[in-house]
């Protein structure tokens, strides 16, 4: 097993299966923690875009920096110009914020949008139950039915 030379996701064989399908978005790429967080999205069957795995997000109390991530390799993807989104799909935690912000502020500049996932009560969930925070961010993000 070794990381991909594209995306940084484990495989045995480089590129990855996802980097050789040729059905793919090349202009939609997915930013997502770990390796699990990719195969969670691509268990969806929703995404047909390309992914980047950063292997990690910042946290400083922790002694991860940038330098710890795969931001390099994310860059030079993004220098191409073929890139037109990226999608931030970073967990709904404090260093996951801190990522998600991080990552704006590196890509923004370089001409490429950059969204991020919505956030909000799961399904099957009560609102009673939800935390402020969340509730929240559901609000914010809702959408026309």
């Amino acid at each position: 097993m070794r990381l991909c030379s594209v995306c940084c996701n484990l495989t045995a064989q480089d590129p990855c299966a996802v980097c050789r399908d040729s059905q793919r978005d090349d202009k939609i790429i997915c930013v997502v923690e770990s390796v699990p967080d990719l195969l969670a999205v691509e268990r969806t069957r929703e995404f047909r875009g390309r992914y980047h795995v950063l292997h990690g997000a910042l946290s400083p109390l922790d002694g991860v920096g940038p330098d710890q991530l795969k931001l390099k390799e994310l860059l030079e993807r993004l220098s191409g110009g073929a890139v037109q989104e990226v999608i931030v799909a970073t967990d709904p935690t404090v260093e996951g914020e801190a990522t998600a912000l991080y990552l704006a502020r590196l890509v923004k500049p370089l001409g490429v949008r950059v969204t991020r996932i919505a956030q909000g009560v799961p399904m099957g969930g009560n609102l009673e139950y939800a935390d402020h925070v969340t509730l929240a961010r559901a609000l914010a993000g809702r959408r026309e039915v």
